[in-house]
């Protein structure tokens, strides 16, 4: 697998831990983190990552608000983003497909298994 950089946007701390030790120990990719879904906007726009790993339920602004902001910026708006969700019913999987979001990861996940599982998702 290539060298990607991925953006983790959650406002638990542990999963964002999580994720970047499963993703850096199989793929060795560089994993950056944002607590909330502004600060994941501003990094966003900043560092330009390869996709973003998107929490749905966050305070302040939940996940689709902050999805449908990076949409509506010219510079995140081609960036893939795949939503993390404890809530994977069918109904909510229409919805996130609807919003044009590139998959869902339901929580809970295996982290060893996320770089085949986004590889997957974005045909890397």
């Amino acid at each position: 697998m290539m060298n990607k950089r991925l953006l983790t946007i959650d406002d638990e701390e542990s999963i964002q831990i999580v994720i970047k030790f499963g993703i850096n120990m199989v793929a060795g990719w560089e994993v950056l983190s944002a607590s909330g879904g502004r600060m994941g906007i501003d990094t966003a726009q900043r560092e330009l990552p390869d996709a973003i790993l998107l929490d749905v339920m966050m305070p302040e602004m939940d996940g689709i608000a902050t999805f449908k902001a990076l949409q509506a910026n010219p510079i995140t708006a081609g960036i893939p983003v795949i939503f993390l969700t404890a809530k994977a019913q069918t109904a909510e999987r229409k919805q996130f497909n609807d919003l044009g979001v590139s998959g869902v990861i339901t929580k809970p996940f295996n982290s060893l298994d996320l770089p085949d599982r986004i590889s997957k998702i974005l045909n890397w």
